[in-house]
């Protein structure tokens, strides 16, 4: 398990093991005490699982495939129809804080050991099941866009208005938001999630000079590489990235090769915007579909899931791409790259930002939906003088502000 200071890289599991096996035994029960309707896709992925022989086998043997010994023993995922009826329940609820256990990434932790299999890392690199978890994610986000998922906005301990809660996100009050509505003026969980600074919380570094790169989201540095290959062994140990894989096969890649790589990640407490860390053109923005619970065999059986497989699932997950030529023809053409992450996939480009929209450095771009997720910044060989010393990934969560400085351009 990869554990810094200890806690999960991310933030989005709780920082142990008997943390995460309380909770779900709580959720196997709250789901034992009720017989609730199936929704509709999960019905779909019931009938996928009976009808095609391949995915039940991936389904049934990533739960056999958990060892029982000790720490795996309290594994609670006893079968398939558990699994369904356990990702049933959270995709018709808003996510609810815990202060020391789960309050990032529920069905991250209802998969954790079984994705994490021989058979689990099978399944979740399949088409079909990857397509069918989409599907049920997309329900989740449409509930978590709805009203109906204001109601987890409350004082009590597991609500996202109590002491706890707020201080964890740092305050609300440098945040947009009115303190005297019953659900501080948002209009669905999901809005809540995608708050917005007040004007001046977060300043722009060097706004006027190109040479200045900043960091375009409210993360914690978690690798800087060099000498990028166009093609490596992404799966192994190390995680090293593969240009070609990472840039979905775009024909800017010879570009890159040799050049630099920063990445970071977000936890679900954080601010989920995204913000150009240069000012230039948008060449191309868009999104990549790809996996959702796909993680490295490298890892071992780790329960974190993708948390340790940050390297590994730039190259495969569900991500956008914002191809920028900037304005400092030192810096000429960058990629920003969003990467979602387990159920943290709802990668959502602003409208404006369309090929040959000129953006200014720190001018918002798009949005995560739910969650704590990675991102990337990749840049041509010989672009990068130096990177700031907070960029440069330490023990410890050291959060970087978004639009603090990150790296400085050669001259």
């Amino acid at each position: 398990m990869f554990v810094k200071d200890g806690q999960r890289v991310g933030g989005w599991l709780p920082p142990t093991q008997e943390a995460l096996e309380s909770w779900l035994t709580r959720r196997v029960a709250l789901a034992s005490e009720r017989d609730k309707e199936l929704h509709p896709v999960i019905e779909e992925f019931r009938e996928l699982i009976d009808t095609d022989p391949i995915v039940r086998l991936y389904m049934t043997e990533m739960i056999a495939q958990v060892p029982t010994t000790k720490p795996y023993s309290e594994r609670h995922l006893k079968s398939v129809d558990q699994m369904l009826g356990l990702i049933n329940d959270v995709i018709t609820e808003g996510p609810e804080f815990n202060e020391t256990e789960l309050s990032g990434a529920p069905l991250n932790a209802i998969l954790d050991w079984a994705m994490g299999t021989p058979a689990g890392f099978a399944a979740f690199r399949n088409d079909r099941v990857n397509a069918i978890f989409k599907k049920i994610l997309t329900v989740w986000k449409e509930f978590l866009d709805s009203p109906k998922s204001l109601y987890v906005l409350n004082e009590s301990e597991t609500g996202w208005k109590c002491k706890a809660a707020i201080e964890g996100m740092g305050g609300m009050d440098q945040y947009i938001y009115d303190p005297k509505d019953k659900y501080w003026g948002y209009k669905s969980w999901n809005d809540f999630f995608t708050r917005t600074f007040k004007p001046g919380q977060r300043p722009i570094a060097s706004p006027d000079d190109d040479k200045v790169i900043v960091s375009g989201c409210e993360s914690t540095p978690y690798a800087i590489k060099n000498e990028v290959k166009q093609y490596d062994n992404f799966w192994i140990k190390g995680q090293p990235y593969s240009l070609q894989d990472m840039l979905a096969n775009d024909e800017s890649v010879p570009e890159f090769v040799g050049g630099t790589i920063y990445q970071a990640f977000l936890s679900s407490l954080n601010y989920h915007r995204w913000h150009s860390p240069v000012a230039g053109t948008i060449k191309k923005a868009f999104v990549q579909p790809g996996t959702y619970y796909s993680e490295t065999e490298a890892e071992g059986m780790d329960p974190a899931g993708p948390n340790d497989s940050q390297g590994y699932i730039a190259q495969v997950a569900t991500r956008a791409l914002f191809f920028i030529e900037a304005d400092d023809p030192a810096i000429e053409l960058m990629c920003m790259m969003p990467v979602g992450m387990a159920e943290i996939s709802s990668c959502e480009i602003n409208p404006k930002i369309k090929p040959g929209y000129h953006v200014k450095k720190g001018e918002e771009i798009g949005c995560f939906k739910y969650g704590g997720s990675t991102h990337c910044l990749v840049f041509r060989p010989g672009v990068i003088k130096e990177f700031a010393p907070a960029a440069k990934p330490q023990p410890g969560v050291q959060l970087m502000h978004m639009g603090s400085y990150l790296a400085t351009a050669v001259d």
